[in-house]
């Protein structure tokens, strides 16, 4: 017969220091700080991005889940690409340790 191998253990992942962010908090994040940097207020974006105040804020601040297209229209108005906004909630979040989800 054959001998038996052990299959590689799995790393444990660490431990969660809390709830892992939601994707919405994250989007809010870099817009918010994306339209900071610029030195832009929130009127000004919602204006070209033809969104209400409001809803930006609420869309800042991770109340709100935006459609890709209000999401391209924002990002838009900020001078990013719907792409680029993306890349950078995902490295944000990719630097993030916490509970790792694997349901399936």
């Amino acid at each position: 017969m054959g001998d038996i191998i052990a299959f590689p253990s799995t790393p444990k992942a660490p431990e969660p220091d809390g709830p892992e962010p939601l994707w919405r908090d994250a989007v809010g994040r870099e817009l918010r700080e994306e339209r900071r940097v610029q030195g832009r207020t929130l009127q000004d974006v919602a204006d070209e991005a033809g969104v209400s105040t409001q809803y930006l804020s609420e869309v800042e601040r991770g109340r709100k889940e935006p459609s890709s297209e209000v999401l391209g229209a924002v990002a838009g108005a900020l001078g990013l690409r719907l792409v680029d906004l993306t890349s950078r909630v995902s490295r944000s979040l990719g630097t993030i340790t916490g509970p790792v989800c694997l349901a399936a």
